[in-house]
C-alpha cells in the first residue's frame, strides 16, 4: 500500500464507473468517479465554512454517503473529525432531521438530506453541487490527526496501517466487495474504507451481515462462524496497530 494520507486515496486516475461505496440500507450507491470528485467538492466547501488543519468537523455517524464523503473533505485538509455531532468543532455536518438540536451550537452548522428550515444552515448537498470539481494539493504529514474517537486520537498513519492489514488478510482486489459492519465513528471503518479505495474494491456499508448484499470478504464487530467468506474482526485488528 502506498498512501501516506488519505488525499492520495482520491487520485484522478482512480474515475471510473465501478463503485467506490454501495449502502443498500439507503439505496445508494457512488461509482468511484463521482465519489472522489464529491470528495475534491466536499473538501471545497468545507474549507469554505471554516474548516482547516487548527479545527475540528463534527459529523453526525449516518450510514449515508455524505458523513464519509465530509470525513474525506476534512482530511484532505489536515484537519481532525470526530463523528460525535455535540462535540465542540468549528463546523458541524447532521441529517437534516437533527438540525434543530443544534441551531445554538458554537461553529458552523450544515444538513444533509433536505433543505435547512434556518437561513443560517448551510445545504450541504447544494454546496457540494456548485463547487469546484477539484482540490489543490495540500502537503499533509502522515503523523496529523485525522480522527478523534472520545479520549482517543487516529493519525493518517495508523489509519492507513489498519488498510494496509486489511488488504492482505482479505485479499481485496480490483472489484471485491468489502462488508463494512462497523460504526462509522470507529477507526476499523475508516481503516476498511481506505484498503477499498487503495484495492479498487467496494465498499458495502452495512449494520450487520444479515442483510441480503454480494460480497467477497467482512470487517466485523464480532466473529461469525456460520458466515461463509474472509472476515476479519475490527477490534483485533486494531490491537495490533
Amino acid at each position: 500500500m502506498n498512501a501516506g494520507v488519505f488525499g492520495e486515496l482520491l487520485g484522478r486516475e482512480k474515475r471510473r464507473s465501478q463503485p467506490a461505496v454501495s449502502m443498500p440500507g439507503v439505496g445508494r450507491e457512488m461509482s468511484y468517479q463521482d465519489f472522489i470528485t464529491t470528495a475534491y467538492k466536499s473538501g471545497n466547501v468545507l474549507r469554505y465554512l471554516g474548516l482547516n488543519s487548527d479545527a475540528t468537523l463534527a459529523v453526525e455517524p449516518v450510514f449515508r454517503p455524505e458523513p464519509l464523503l465530509a470525513f474525506l473533505g476534512a482530511a484532505q485538509l489536515g484537519a481532525r473529525v470526530t463523528f460525535d455531532p455535540e462535540a465542540s468543532a468549528r463546523v458541524r455536518l447532521v441529517s437534516v432531521e437533527s438540525e434543530s438540536a443544534f441551531l445554538d451550537s458554537a461553529g458552523r452548522l450544515a444538513v444533509f438530506g433536505g433543505s435547512p428550515t434556518a437561513t443560517a444552515t448551510t445545504h450541504w448537498e447544494q454546496e457540494v453541487w456548485s463547487e469546484n470539481p477539484a482540490f489543490p494539493p495540500s502537503e499533509i504529514d502522515p503523523g496529523t490527526t485525522v480522527l478523534v474517537d472520545g479520549d482517543d486520537h487516529y493519525s493518517h498513519r495508523q489509519l492507513l496501517w489498519v488498510a494496509h492489514q486489511l488488504l492482505e488478510e482479505l485479499e481485496l482486489t480490483t472489484g471485491s466487495r468489502l462488508a463494512i459492519t462497523t460504526p462509522l465513528s470507529r477507526p476499523e471503518t475508516l481503516g476498511g474504507l481506505a484498503a477499498a479505495l487503495e484495492g479498487a474494491a467496494t465498499a458495502v456499508f452495512v449494520p450487520d451481515l444479515t442483510q441480503s448484499v454480494e460480497i467477497e470478504a467482512a470487517l466485523v464487530a464480532e466473529y461469525d462462524p456460520a458466515f461463509d467468506h474472509p472476515q476479519v474482526v475490527a477490534e483485533t485488528l486494531l490491537e495490533t496497530a
